[in-house]
């Protein structure tokens, strides 16, 4: 049976690597990047969460969910290894395909 419940995490996943792809963006000429302090602790979150294993058939719609999800948590774990706090932002040096993927999600 699939938990449906993760697809409605995964969309709100989605929503915040949307949100790390507009500030990367915005500062498109850089790979380093600041955070809100909301949006790193969201990812550090994704990072460390445990999902089900098993995968039951997907939707397009879903894989793509899931996808997005997947690349939040890699941001996650970025952040937790080598992320810096100043102030209420967090100063990343975020990899170039990690960043690409949060910039392709915020369009």
């Amino acid at each position: 049976m699939v938990d449906h419940e993760q697809y409605v995490r995964y969309g709100e996943d989605s929503k915040v690597l949307a949100a790390i792809g507009r500030q990367v963006d915005i500062q498109v000429d850089r790979v380093s990047v600041r955070l809100p302090r909301a949006v790193a602790e969201a990812a550090v979150a994704a990072w460390d969460r445990e999902e089900s294993s098993g995968q039951a058939p997907e939707t397009h719609e879903q894989y793509l969910l899931r996808d997005k999800a997947a690349e939040l948590a890699l941001i996650g774990l970025e952040i937790s290894q080598r992320g810096r706090w100043e102030g209420e932002e967090l100063l990343i040096d975020l990899d170039i395909t990690s960043a690409g993927a949060a910039v392709r999600a915020s369009q």
